[in-house]
């Protein structure tokens, strides 16, 4: 793994846009059945708020794996979506989700320190977001602190699922290699997160400009969101094989297979 420069971040973005280009009708499908999964696991008493999260690392890995096939020149499937269900790999991406879980709980619960809950409230829909209580809490801090405590743990979850299915490193292993590969490129990465911030204001903003601030706008954004949604799954593959080179014939097809 070696050091890159800040450029590279915005390399994937342009290459994931690439990678969307060759199949974005099937890209699009996949991601609605993925949408449709969660509002349907959504849905579930008591497990509905944890299920769609736990799942996260599970289901990333149908649009990696989409990537992958692009990569090879193949098309895209809707049976992809189950590429994590597949065993060996699914208990050790429950067991990434459930990190991901614990650790979002934890920093978001350290903020209580700086607002005395607000912005737990405010996630979690027990307050307004116009209330006096927010205005006058310390919400700001209490976001930052969050942010600070998660992001040392995202470093580690960015490229676990994948070192996970396609390495076959454990779980622990893979939050390792993940963690020090995002640290080598940190310039990169930064790049990729202000390159990504841009976009979306830029893309949110013309559409406001056309439409306006009514239900047209909202129903615009929509496909807009969910074209660059993919898009960014797509720069994220590109950054995983920059930093970890292309994944084998092989690997393309094993979380495909029903028996794997």
């Amino acid at each position: 793994m070696e050091k890159l420069p800040a450029r590279t971040g915005w390399l994937w973005i342009r290459q994931g846009f690439d990678l969307f280009r060759k199949q974005p009708g099937a890209m699009s499908t996949l991601f609605l059945g993925y949408m449709l999964a969660m509002l349907g696991l959504g849905l579930l008493p008591l497990l509905g708020q944890i299920l769609p999260v736990l799942l996260v690392p599970v289901f990333s890995m149908a649009f990696l794996q989409a990537c992958l096939r692009i990569e090879h020149g193949e098309r895209i499937l809707p049976n992809l979506l189950l590429s994590g269900f597949r065993k060996p790999v699914l208990n050790p991406l429950l067991g990434l989700g459930a990190l991901y879980l614990l650790t979002a709980l934890l920093a978001i619960g350290a903020s209580a320190l700086v607002d005395g809950g607000v912005f737990w409230q405010l996630i979690t829909g027990h307050i307004d977001p116009k209330s006096a209580a927010v205005r006058e809490s310390n919400i700001g801090a209490a976001i930052l602190l969050t942010a600070a405590l998660y992001v040392p743990a995202g470093m580690g979850f960015c490229f676990a699922a994948p070192l996970i299915c396609w390495q076959k490193m454990s779980l622990g292993k893979a939050i390792f290699f993940s963690f020090f590969a995002v640290l080598r490129s940190v310039k990169a990465f930064l790049m990729f997160a202000g390159g990504w911030f841009c976009i979306s204001l830029i893309s949110s903003q013309l559409v406001l400009l056309v439409f306006g601030r009514g239900d047209l706008a909202m129903t615009a954004m929509l496909p807009l969101s969910m074209m660059l949604t993919i898009v960014l799954h797509c720069s994220f593959y590109a950054a995983y094989r920059q930093i970890f080179g292309v994944p084998g014939k092989a690997a393309a097809v094993s979380l495909d297979k029903p028996g794997a």
